[in-house]
């Protein structure tokens, strides 16, 4: 038995991180788009810098999947610096506003939210 709830924890779980239908077998579903702040600024997000990956860049890799930058390819640079590969930030970027790797804030298009957030001490 303890041996199973190894095997769960170090194999079935992480994959669930990955596909969604392991998450829904085990009942652990959640709507993370309710408790995420909105989109970033669609204006925002079209001038970020893009960065061509050169020399000791293409060492580094995606905080997102993980995977090296290859050499010449065209990265996303975040205002906090962190490279991302576009496929991976863009559909992030549309759903909340921050870095998923420190969470450094992009302005929004909801009012609402820009507000609160300068109301913030």
């Amino acid at each position: 038995r303890a041996i199973l709830g190894i095997f769960l924890i170090i194999e079935i779980i992480p994959r669930s991180l990955f596909n969604r239908m392991d998450f829904e077998d085990l009942g652990l579903v959640v709507d993370w788009d309710h408790h995420l702040p909105p989109p970033a600024a669609k204006t925002v997000v079209e001038n970020l810098p893009r960065t061509v990956i050169k020399g000791s860049q293409a060492e580094l890799k995606c905080p997102a999947c993980l995977l090296a930058f290859e050499e010449e390819e065209t990265a996303i640079e975040m205002p906090c610096h962190h490279l991302f590969h576009s496929s991976c930030i863009l559909p992030w970027l549309s759903k909340t506003n921050s870095c998923p790797l420190c969470r450094h804030e992009l302005p929004t298009d909801d009012d609402t939210h820009e507000e609160h957030r300068r109301d913030k001490p």
